[in-house]
């Protein structure tokens, strides 16, 4: 077997790893890669031709795992794309929402370089390329091998971090020789509203980890609901501010609003009006909805009690853009939850035109900004930034927490490679994170006796 990381080496996004096995080849992913100011055209310079791929393996839906495969279909693959049924419906709208915001970015171009010659830029994939890649998913279950090819096996197991999200098991025969390797894809967290926790994975000889979280540890001096009422009850009821809440619409926006719905059907709060504005995030929902025997325990048992997770009295899905801009117009305290979590592009970004100079305003991220992102200089602290055209100060209140995180963190991680059986792990690989979280991982598992490589971009690695 031969093992390039094409993708998310020494860095987080653009996932894309490939696994030769004789003639036959596997691609684990194919994200897009959004740091390093990258345009977003070279996402389809591919370092190997897309149509010698035999068949794509989806861990999961967000779009620095998913959002290339369209490319790949347009510049030739023919095969299946395999992966767990929300998935292949999470990956439709992700999908599907990329090629809005390519356009909007085309017209955006145009606009500016319109007298100065053809050069605007152009969408990387288009609705059709969509389509065409939906038509390639064969969806499959967890825990149930699935037989590729008369000599490797496909198991899905679930790893938490997103409905339908799932680690990679491959057992490949070659030359008589039975061997296994599994890729993590994201590692989830244990109790984390509405997912189940991540299954312990099975023996493997080789292992593609991510790394996300290595080096961090996640807050755990406070709950969820504990740290969302200290902050909405400053924001929204101290201050009679708004509070916006930047958060994928996938994944994010469900749990967020779970755990709202928790305090405000407790009364742990005084009523506060709440906003949901993403039509993905609407949509998504009801895939949540439908795959609700995914959900965990927790979800399940409030569902019996209480009925809906995702809807509660004082909350709004704001469903087309009339709507979204009169919740600029709401001048009582609320809560805007919208899309997208690192600021680049979606309605977040006409909230935080309105409200990024509002000293009674505070944006509260809870998750990852990508170098390069909005969301990354606010969070760096920048006091002036650049949107829709113009460059505004920063007054409001600039917030972090990482309670609704959806990676596993630093323990997370190492307690992942610690359950497996160490007698057949032979190598492990680090992928999907920044440099000195990649590190401090490989430090922290040969303290346990496990070496830990950290593969170069397309450098290739021989597995015998």
């Amino acid at each position: 077997m031969k093992l390039t990381i094409h993708g998310a080496a020494q860095q987080v996004t653009g996932s894309m790893h490939l696994l030769e096995t004789g003639n036959y080849k596997i691609l684990i992913d194919c994200g897009l890669d959004y740091e390093k100011d990258r345009s977003i055209l070279s996402n389809e310079d591919f370092p190997f031709n897309p149509a010698e791929i035999d068949v794509v393996i989806l861990t999961h839906a967000h779009i620095d795992h998913s959002g290339n495969l369209p490319t790949l279909v347009r510049l030739g693959f023919n095969g299946q794309i395999l992966c767990t049924a929300p998935t292949a419906e999470l990956t439709e709208l992700l999908l599907l929402d990329s090629v809005s915001i390519f356009m909007r970015k085309v017209s955006s171009s145009r606009k500016h370089k319109r007298g100065k010659g053809n050069h605007s830029q152009q969408p990387l994939y288009l609705q059709k390329h969509v389509m065409d890649t939906v038509e390639r998913f064969v969806t499959l279950g967890y825990n149930k091998p699935f037989q590729i090819t008369e000599n490797i096996t496909l198991t899905f197991s679930p790893i938490g971090h997103l409905l339908g999200a799932a680690a990679v098991i491959l057992t490949i025969k070659e030359e008589g020789k039975e061997k296994t390797i599994g890729f993590t894809g994201d590692i989830g967290r244990k109790n984390y509203p509405v997912l189940e926790d991540p299954q312990p994975l099975p023996s493997v000889n080789y292992l593609v980890c991510e790394s996300t979280y290595g080096g961090r540890l996640h807050s755990n001096d406070k709950t969820v609901e504990q740290t969302l009422i200290e902050i909405i009850e400053k924001a929204c009821i101290k201050e009679q501010g708004r509070l916006i809440v930047p958060a994928f619409s996938i994944g994010r926006t469900q749990s967020l609003v779970y755990s709202l719905n928790k305090i405000f059907s407790s009364k742990l709060l005084p009523p506060v009006k709440v906003f949901v504005d993403s039509p993905l995030a609407s949509r998504s929902t009801e895939i949540f909805r439908k795959y609700h025997n995914l959900v965990n325990h927790e979800a399940k048992e409030f569902y019996e009690k209480s009925g809906d997770e995702f809807e509660f009295d004082n909350l709004t899905y704001v469903e087309n853009l009339k709507d979204s801009r009169q919740v600029s117009n709401y001048f009582e305290p609320c809560i805007i939850i919208s899309s997208a979590g690192m600021l680049d592009g979606g309605r977040i970004q006409d909230h935080l035109f309105h409200n990024i100079q509002n000293y009674y305003c505070t944006i509260l991220f809870i998750g990852y900004c990508a170098k390069g992102t909005l969301g990354y200089r606010l969070l760096r602290g920048d006091p002036i930034v650049h949107i829709k055209d113009r460059d505004l100060a920063v007054y409001a209140t600039i917030k972090k927490t990482d309670v609704l995180s959806a990676h596993g963190d630093h323990n997370d991680l190492v307690n992942t490679v610690l359950e497996i059986d160490r007698d057949p792990l032979s190598q492990v690989f680090l992928v999907h994170g920044e440099t000195e979280s990649m590190n401090a991982f490989a430090e922290a598992l040969k303290s346990e006796g496990i070496e830990a490589i950290i593969p170069e971009k397309g450098k290739t690695y021989l597995l015998n």
